[in-house]
Formats: C-alpha cells, structure tokens, sequence
C-alpha cells in the first residue's frame, strides 16, 4: 500500500488562513500561527460588532427621534410615553426615518398622541 502525505491538504489549509488575512500589517499576513492567531481574533471581533451594530443603530434612531422632538418643543420620553398611551405602534426605526425625512407626518404623529 502505497504511503499517504498530507502535504496538498495542509497547503490547502495554509493558503486558505493566509488569503484571510492578507490585507493585515507585518507578520500577521506572512507568517501561519501569527495569521492564525490574527484570523480568530478577527472573527471573535467581527462576531460582536455584529451584535454591536444594532445598539449603535438603536442610538442613532433614538438621538434623530430626539432633535426633532425638541424641535418641536417636547421630548423624547414624553412622545414614547404618549405613544405607547394612544396604542401607536411605530417602531423608532421608522419614527427616526420620518422625523428625518417627512417633517410633515411626524409633526401628525406629534398632534395625534396630543403633545
């Protein structure tokens, strides 16, 4: 029988792990334990600032929410409370889109929860 080598498939691993990390500094995109190391961590970090990315989104609808609040003289708990009392069910997504983009329908929205 005849004697196996693993030498195309280790290459295989090692050139998949470097093509990863190939825009990083240094060592880190030369050298296979460093790349390695470097890949993990990349994708540790890349995993949580997935879950990150929807608190920064939630804080950038909830501040827009706000300036238009106060540009209308009122704020920002005072209309999620009078909201949630008129049983308006907009989320702070579209509120942040409409207090953005149509002044108008939001100034509605305002007069509608009675602010």
């Amino acid at each position: 029988m005849a004697r196996v080598k693993h030498a195309v498939s280790s290459l295989k691993r090692k050139k998949k792990v470097l093509k990863a990390v190939k825009g990083q500094r240094g060592a880190r995109s030369k050298l296979l334990r460093t790349a390695k190391e470097s890949m993990r961590k990349a994708l540790v970090n890349s995993y949580g600032a997935r879950k990150k990315k929807k608190s920064d989104f939630r804080a950038l609808w909830i501040t827009r929410i706000t300036a238009a609040c106060q540009a209308e003289g009122t704020s920002y708990s005072k209309l999620m409370a009078a909201l949630k009392k008129a049983n308006i069910a907009l989320n702070r997504k579209m509120l942040a889109d409409l207090a953005a983009t149509d002044d108008k329908a939001f100034k509605t929205i305002l007069k509608t929860t009675k602010l």
